[in-house]
């Protein structure tokens, strides 16, 4: 092997074995000072607000218990959680426009999930560049909701 490709091969090694990253580094997460039900309404309203069709609400949470003893886990993860998937046709059509290749982060996303007590409100983080501006939408969103 050339030492490049030597190099290359370690590097990914390296992240395979590391694992994923802390949510500080790919999430955005806020407290949400209420229940569950509540803060998903929030979350709902706050993109209907917008102008903005959610398209399908993925019940994360349900599945994710429904389907632990089909993977060997007996481990709870949520008491709830749900992803809310939506699009913004000029925001998208915007950041596509600038690399088409951001259609990858498409559809958007705002999630809701209860655990231990806790329920969150939050979404992920996106590369630096045009996605900036669909990140400052998500975070408007959810903060919105949060509060």
């Amino acid at each position: 092997m050339t030492r490049i490709t030597t190099s290359l091969f370690a590097t990914a090694l390296a992240a395979l074995v590391a694992g994923p990253s802390s949510a500080g580094d790919h999430a955005v997460l806020l407290p949400y000072k209420g229940s569950f039900d509540d803060a998903t309404f929030a979350v709902e309203n706050a993109i209907i607000g917008r102008g903005l069709v959610v398209d399908y609400v993925s019940h994360a949470g349900e599945m994710l218990a429904r389907t632990a003893a089909d993977v060997g886990s007996d481990v709870k993860l949520f008491e709830e959680a749900d992803i809310f998937l939506f699009c913004s046709a000029a925001l998208s059509r915007k950041v596509m426009e600038a690399d088409p290749t951001n259609i990858a982060h498409c559809p958007y996303s705002v999630f809701v999930y209860e655990r231990e007590g806790e329920v969150v409100i939050g979404h992920r983080t996106f590369p630096e560049g045009p996605m900036q501006e669909v990140q400052a939408l998500l975070s408007e969103i959810a903060t919105e909701a949060a509060e």
